[in-house]
């Protein structure tokens, strides 16, 4: 089965937008689980736009599935991550002035980086996951930062899907052959949405974890939120005889 974790940044958005506590993040993330979410993720920034430090403290005390932190590692997001021990750690190379994260890292380039940083968060026994792309290579060299998982960095699947949907999964399915082979988890995020999950779930073997927010968010506008996450996890979780 492949877990879906919202991302309910937007939500923070939406309240930050007005001030006050309208939507309440902690109620909705308690919401999204109910109706069937099995994790939920943020990305605090530190301009805090969305997401806030404090958000994240208190989430950890309510959260009840698997707590997912994004970011970029520096010492401010690691203190916090250390101080709260969320389930998951995804690490991303954007920096902190980027409207949303864009690209893998570079696994070679970054590596002691890298390993520096997840050694850290090993030692307090926290997993982590490090956002790549399709390059053979950052997979390669991911395998020596001593991260558990890898997350696809999923954007361009999704714009070259309605056009040529064969071609947008092909370096993936290879990427994901290559990880699977290294012992490498795979989690996928970025633009996914109901119009391409299902076959990119049927395509990459040992999927275990996509991370939504702007579409799932943005479809619950029209159908409400219980029907959207139920919605995304019936495209993710299918009989192979639907495929």
């Amino acid at each position: 089965m492949t877990r879906l974790s919202v991302n309910i940044n937007k939500i923070a958005t939406l309240r930050n937008a007005r001030g006050g506590n309208v939507p309440d993040l902690i109620q909705v993330a308690k919401d999204c689980e109910r109706f069937g979410a099995q994790g939920i993720t943020v990305h605090p920034r530190p301009d805090q736009r969305h997401i806030r430090y404090n958000d994240v403290l208190e989430l950890k005390k309510v959260v009840t599935t698997e707590f997912n932190v994004e970011g970029y590692p520096t010492s401010s997001f690691i203190d916090l991550v250390l101080k709260t021990k969320p389930d998951q750690v995804t690490l991303v190379p954007d920096p902190p002035e980027a409207l949303t994260s864009s690209e893998g890292w570079d696994t070679l380039k970054e590596g002691d980086f890298l390993r520096e940083v997840i050694s850290e968060l090993n030692r307090n026994n926290i997993r982590t996951s490090i956002f790549v792309d399709t390059n053979l290579k950052n997979i390669e060299h991911a395998a020596n930062t001593f991260t558990e998982r890898i997350e696809f960095y999923t954007g361009p699947y999704a714009e070259q899907f309605p056009h040529h949907p064969n071609e947008a999964i092909a370096p993936y399915i290879e990427a994901a052959n290559l990880a699977n082979n290294l012992g490498l988890g795979i989690n996928a995020g970025h633009d996914l949405d109901t119009n391409n999950l299902h076959f990119f779930r049927a395509n990459i073997k040992g999927l275990l974890e996509v991370s939504i927010g702007h579409a799932l968010i943005s479809d619950a506008l029209y159908w409400g939120l219980e029907k959207t996450i139920q919605t995304y996890l019936a495209e993710l979780n299918f009989s192979h005889q639907d495929i």
